[in-house]
């Protein structure tokens, strides 16, 4: 175990600690709300790489782990967004103050999950396409383990996304203000921790068109 990113300790696997039994059951969220106000005048979830909206590909990418259920929260031109989704094993939540902050569509997102069970959720980017699903489940591997009640992934000693909150950060979540989601509850929580994976794509979103070469 290392400092990382915020004073975070960096956690790598294998982990020591026995895996939980039975298995915590983890939902996914995807953040899928945003206006693209640096993408131009184009929605950048809906632009394409492998002729894929990256919406598509980012919930493809959760769907394709042990995440149950995956919701995607959608807001700025809903409509074509869930379009983009069409034929997934995704729900999809509305969130019409998406022009608030990123905040607002993880409580979104959390408050869809409140009555469903799950013991933890994992907050992804919907602007994310290269991300790995071994990530997500490595973050999965590690919360079961025990390792932290907020979870990061990190490359390279560098904190990025997605998160994994454990239920008992759900109140806290939802009270979050403005555009930084659950950022402060993960670096100021006495649990948190950022694990080590081998997957550049935890930095690497989409915010510029060419972002996506």
């Amino acid at each position: 175990m290392s400092g990382g990113d915020g004073g975070l300790p960096v956690v790598e696997p294998p982990f020591a600690d026995a895996p939980a039994d039975p298995a915590p059951r983890v939902a996914g969220v995807v953040l899928a709300a945003g206006t693209s106000s640096r993408f131009g005048d184009r929605n950048k979830l809906l632009a394409t790489r492998g002729g894929e909206p990256l919406v598509r590909r980012a919930a493809r990418t959760l769907l394709a782990t042990r995440l149950d259920p995956v919701v995607a929260v959608v807001g700025h031109e809903a409509d074509r967004v869930a379009g983009a989704l069409d034929g997934l094993d995704v729900e999809i939540v509305r969130n019409d103050a998406y022009a608030e902050g990123q905040a607002t569509s993880v409580r979104a997102g959390i408050e869809a999950l409140s009555d469903r069970g799950v013991d933890a959720a994992l907050i992804a980017l919907g602007d994310m396409p290269f991300l790995d699903p071994e990530t997500i489940e490595t973050l999965l591997d590690a919360y079961a383990a025990g390792v932290g009640s907020a979870l990061a992934a990190a490359h390279a000693g560098d904190r990025g996304n997605p998160v994994l909150f454990d239920r008992t950060h759900f109140a806290a979540l939802c009270a979050v203000d403005g555009d930084v989601g659950g950022r402060e509850i993960l670096l100021e929580g006495e649990d948190s921790a950022c694990v080590a994976v081998d997957d550049p794509g935890v930095r690497r979103d989409i915010d510029e068109p060419g972002d996506l070469e």
